[in-house]
């Protein structure tokens, strides 16, 4: 387990707006590493805000944006993708030119070209960022320090990208005890999607075929290796509805993939080509080995 020490600050305010598990989580680690000095949070409800104030996830916390990136050295934004756009137009004028901007989004190319087309000479100093960590729960109360113990994030920075500011976002995750990976975004982009996102859209479509096909009894038998392969259809609706909308090319094209996979699986069944079966099975198991 990475050991993490606590250091020197590396800036003094973040502002993270849209605060939930990755936001919160964030927070919590860089207060452990005593890496800033002071964190905000911003969002809609005031009274959640209060608690998550006082669970000391966040030091402050307000429904107005300009007052909660007043003076932040960084701004974090947590915020589902499909507000990305609004948040971005509403940063604008009220972010100074020397602020860092980053983000914690599941896709990124078209983020990097919205940010692009609405940050306009802030861009430069946005630091696309994706943590890939996680679980079910939701909300700043799953919050964990240890979220991004050993775990890998992504940053996809491009050719303009301020360095100065790729070195700070790095350095703030390296001190919660992240593994940083360099992608281009649309690369990122193709290797989530089949590690992730296709996942994701399985597993929700495996629940929902046993509430539609599935009477009482076959709830009753759902355990075991039903619940493992679905374990996380429990995440939240709302943001994997974004993330497959902002990367629905990659995903689309996994899909007809495992679509045509199915279907030579299902002809293999059909015509007891056990050949064809176990060359599948097989290799699928020793690569799922191999991967844990």
């Amino acid at each position: 387990m990475t050991k993490i020490k606590r250091q020197q600050t590396l800036t003094n305010r973040v502002t993270i707006l849209g605060l939930g598990l990755i936001g919160g989580s964030w927070a919590l680690a860089l207060k452990r590493a005593g890496a800033v000095s002071e964190i905000v949070a911003w969002g809609r409800d005031q009274q959640r805000l209060d608690k998550a104030v006082e669970m000391g996830v966040v030091d402050s916390a307000t429904t107005d944006m300009a007052a909660a990136v007043a003076e932040s050295d960084v701004i974090v934004i947590a915020t589902p993708l499909g507000t990305m756009s609004d948040v971005f137009n509403q940063l604008v004028p009220l972010v100074s030119k020397n602020v860092v901007i980053t983000d914690v989004g599941s896709a990124k190319a078209r983020l990097v070209e919205l940010a692009r087309e609405t940050l306009g000479e802030s861009f430069p100093r946005f630091v696309p960022g994706h943590p890939v960590a996680g679980a079910e729960r939701s909300g700043f109360e799953a919050s964990k320090a240890d979220l991004y113990e050993n775990r890998r994030v992504v940053l996809t920075p491009v050719s303009d990208t301020n360095a100065g500011a790729l070195s700070l976002v790095e350095q703030l995750w390296s001190c919660c005890g992240a593994e940083l990976v360099t992608m281009e975004p649309q690369t990122h982009d193709d290797v989530l999607a089949l590690t992730s996102h296709l996942p994701h859209a399985i597993a929700y479509l495996l629940v929902d075929l046993l509430v539609q096909q599935g009477g009482e009894d076959s709830r009753k038998f759902a355990a075991g290796g039903f619940y493992d392969i679905t374990r996380i259809a429990s995440s939240s609706p709302e943001m994997w509805r974004d993330i497959f909308n902002d990367n629905k090319d990659s995903v689309v094209a996994l899909l007809d993939h495992y679509i045509d996979g199915l279907e030579k699986f299902k002809l293999a069944i059909a015509e007891d080509d056990n050949d064809s079966l176990m060359k599948v099975m097989q290799r699928a198991k020793s690569t799922r080995d191999s991967l844990v």
